[in-house]
């Protein structure tokens, strides 16, 4: 490949916008802070020397890794404390035809899901960086080496860490959307009526129902757990919901999922986890913060 000129840089950085973006967020699970570090590479960049730049894809994917690390670092040592249970910013995904074979779609809505980046969250900001790039994107280990000037057999060794330490504590759900589309309009048609008895019946005996609210809005702030107990709470909370609410279906973080709006205004995302054709578990985001993104659609 040609190197890069000053005419087809911008069309060369936002042919690999998405991708990037894609990576920042897996790295980082905040919308906002995930911009941020794309428009950061863009000026990197859009101001450097290309001269020598043969594959963009894997220069500004090193960018935006090493920023997103950075940037990774700087919230860990800041070292806030988050009200109640914490869940990525909810991230529209749409894969379109960009991503036409079925394995690869379900790679990236898997390391794209609420339950896996919960998970990476514990991870230390290189091993989420391997992992990202290794499991959702598959870079080969030399690229993955290159990209964060480590040794391939650091490398290896991170990812094999990495990998372990996710498989050891994400559930193990389905990834069917038709199944999950059908058992989420089940839901809604249940907790809307206020039957209890057939939203139990969707409901998993030890299902899990995690809120985030951030302390900025009503909601749960422990994990709820088994069938009773969530069944119960959202029969109430359905109740309670205002006139004026209304819901859009909208694939978000891989999957469909409900956004509830309130005078026209994003009031809080659902999202299920479904296994044997059971509800595992109920995610539930009223941070008005983690909303943002979703107030233009």
């Amino acid at each position: 490949m040609d190197p890069v000129t000053t005419e087809t840089a911008t069309d060369v950085f936002e042919a690999h916008r998405p991708v990037l973006l894609g990576v920042a967020y897996r790295m980082l699970g905040r919308v906002a802070d995930a911009e941020d570090v794309v428009q950061e590479a863009w000026l990197r960049w859009s101001g450097g020397d290309r001269g020598d730049v043969r594959e963009p894809r894997g220069y500004l994917v090193r960018i935006t890794t090493r920023l997103a690390i950075d940037r990774l670092r700087q919230i860990k040592a800041r070292g806030e404390t988050y009200v109640g249970p914490w869940l990525p910013e909810p991230y529209l995904t749409d894969f379109g035809d960009t991503v036409p074979d079925t394995a690869e779609r379900a790679v990236l809505a898997d390391s794209v899901s609420f339950a896996v980046l919960v998970v990476l969250e514990s991870l230390s900001p290189l091993e989420r960086a391997v992992f990202v790039l290794r499991e959702a994107f598959g870079f080969p280990y030399a690229d993955i080496a290159t990209m964060l000037d480590r040794g391939e057999p650091a490398v290896r060794q991170l990812a094999g860490r990495a990998r372990k330490h996710v498989e050891e504590r994400r559930p193990r759900y389905e990834v069917d959307p038709a199944q999950r589309r059908d058992l989420t309009e089940r839901f809604l048609a249940a907790a809307a009526d206020g039957d209890l008895e057939g939203l139990m019946e969707l409901l998993a005996p030890d299902v899990r129902l995690v809120g985030d609210s951030g302390g900025k809005a009503r909601a749960p702030l422990r994990v709820l757990e088994t069938a009773d107990k969530v069944g119960r709470f959202l029969v109430g909370a359905a109740r309670k919901s205002g006139p004026d609410l209304s819901l859009r279906f909208l694939e978000l973080n891989g999957g469909p999922a409900l956004l509830f709006l309130s005078g026209g205004k994003p009031d809080s995302v659902f999202q299920l986890d479904v296994a044997d054709g059971r509800v595992q578990a109920v995610y539930i985001v009223r941070n008005p913060d983690k909303l943002r993104s979703l107030t233009a659609l």
